[in-house]
């Protein structure tokens, strides 16, 4: 029997990264996932990469329809929050449209999928909520990240509401807030610099553990805050980081 056994656990942004990870380690606990995102490209082959239950099908966080059919397909215990952007830049750099998007993609995407999750959790008297925020927000200040450290800040004061609205009616929601992670979007953030070698280099070296993180750890994360055994643990920011925000 596996940590998430008899649960049933909808991820978005399943495709890649921190998203992927998530899905195949929930599955592998016993959850029957609800794998989602925009690509089914991706899709089918972390679905092939799958060695318990798994459901794939597209999602687009920005649209309220999609959003609310995917949440009323999966009917989940545990709902995952995994999509969002990067921008790059300072304040001065940034743009209204930019703002705009990372605030929709990033934010309003979890207000619509919580909405859309939270009467069937209720119902059953009980649900895990966990929201991918970052340490790069209201826990630490990062050079060129203004709109992204904000938004991500915004998820910080977005769980802790959501936490303290539901808490006694069997609802958690928590943040994980991660360091930079191996993924294929950082790779693109890399490459975007012009010199991937040293932008490596860099993001390494602002860890004081001396390298970055992996998505399989943040997975692990995830499934721990998915399962009963962090029954006692809502409204918390789960840093982990490499000790980068120490």
């Amino acid at each position: 029997m596996g940590r998430l056994s008899g649960k049933r656990a909808l991820v978005t942004a399943a495709g890649q990264g921190i998203g992927r990870a998530t899905a195949l380690a929930m599955a592998a606990e016993g959850a029957k996932v609800f794998a989602t995102d925009i690509n089914p490209e991706t899709l089918a082959e972390v679905q092939s990469a799958c060695t318990g239950q798994m459901e794939t099908y597209v999602l687009d966080v920005l649209d309220a329809t999609s959003t609310r059919e995917g949440i009323d397909r999966a009917q989940p215990d545990i709902l995952f929050n995994g999509a969002g952007f990067v921008h790059h830049g300072t304040i001065i750099d940034a743009t209204e449209d930019e703002w705009d998007f990372a605030f929709n993609l990033n934010v309003r995407s979890m207000m619509r999928t919580i909405q859309a999750a939270l009467p069937g959790m209720l119902e059953r008297g009980g649900g895990s909520i966990i929201n991918m925020s970052s340490a790069c927000s209201s826990i630490i200040g990062a050079p060129n990240r203004f709109i992204y450290g904000t938004t991500k800040a915004a998820v910080i004061g977005l769980t802790k509401s959501v936490a303290m609205d539901y808490i006694k009616q069997g609802i958690r929601c928590n943040a994980i807030c991660p360091g930079t992670v191996e993924s294929p979007s950082l790779h693109d953030r890399l490459r975007a610099t012009g010199d991937e070698v040293q932008a490596m280099k860099d993001f390494v070296a602002r860890q004081p553990m001396g390298r970055i993180g992996t998505a399989e750890e943040i997975a692990a994360l995830a499934v721990y805050l998915g399962s009963d055994e962090s029954a006692f643990t809502t409204a918390t920011t789960q840093v982990i980081d490499g000790g980068w925000s120490n």
